[in-house]
């Protein structure tokens, strides 16, 4: 890795950080990114995903204020995201190589999909949300949220638009309070698998892991203090762009 490309890495961390403290969807900016500078795809998700969690832990503590009155809710969607990011792990590293770079441009086109659409879900659960106001914790989002745990450690972008989505239908409680979960269960459903990763993966670019681990340390830190104050637009197209590039990179290779 060249200096040039190690602060392009750097750079793309810290873009990661922020925008999935504040929406989620992090890895379709990194991922490309190490796609881009030579790593191949599933050394690129693992190593991406470690690199990712310090960014999420920052993003997390961020949030902490939302957290408060959340503690039994917290724990039981955090304990089914756990269950979910180490199937997913597993699938990972279990499933031969060909498989997923198979199967990742489809779950960075779905992304992509989500992260366009999330302004429209958001509306509708906002609708909802005033329609029904004494809706309550319901068992199908501790199913939903262990599925997504899956789909998270085996790939992960736009999880965190899965995870708003499924809280906001079922959860009495505004955006802001449901994003401090949200941040806190990604934060999980990585670590878990982070960790599968270090101890079974047969190989790990720890340049790039470091790198992605600086600069999401400091975006989670502003991602967080920011998102309440900038427009998610111009994130969101970006966002877009950059899964749009990857996918033909990777169907194109």
């Amino acid at each position: 890795m060249t200096p040039w490309e190690a602060l392009l890495v750097a750079a793309a961390g810290l873009a990661a950080g922020a925008v999935n403290a504040a929406v989620g969807s992090g890895t379709l900016i990194t991922f490309p990114v190490l796609l881009a500078v030579g790593y191949p795809p599933l050394l690129a998700n693992v190593s991406n995903n470690i690199g990712l969690v310090p960014g999420s832990i920052a993003g997390v503590v961020g949030y902490r204020r939302e957290l408060r009155g959340q503690r039994a809710r917290l724990l039981r969607l955090c304990a089914a995201s756990a269950v979910g990011g180490l199937a997913g792990a597993g699938l990972l590293l279990w499933l031969p190589a060909q498989t997923f770079a198979a199967v990742v441009p489809v779950l960075i086109g779905v992304a992509v999909v989500l992260v366009l659409l999330q302004p429209l879900v958001a509306r509708r659960l906002a609708a909802r949300r005033a329609e029904t106001p004494r809706a309550g914790d319901s068992p199908w989002l501790t199913a939903g949220v262990a599925a997504s745990g899956i789909y998270g450690g085996y790939f992960g972008a736009a999880q965190g638009v899965i995870l708003l989505g499924l809280m906001g239908v079922t959860l009495p409680e505004n955006l802001q309070r449901l994003n401090a979960l949200k941040n806190a269960m990604a934060l999980t459903v990585n670590l878990v698998a982070g960790v599968v990763f270090a101890l079974l993966a047969e190989e790990i670019a720890w340049t790039a892991v470091l790198l992605i681990a600086a600069g999401a340390t400091v975006g989670g830190r502003l991602g967080a203090a920011l998102s309440r104050r900038l427009p998610p637009t111009a994130f969101r197209l970006l966002i877009a762009a950059v899964g749009v590039a990857a996918m033909a990179h990777l169907v194109l290779r």
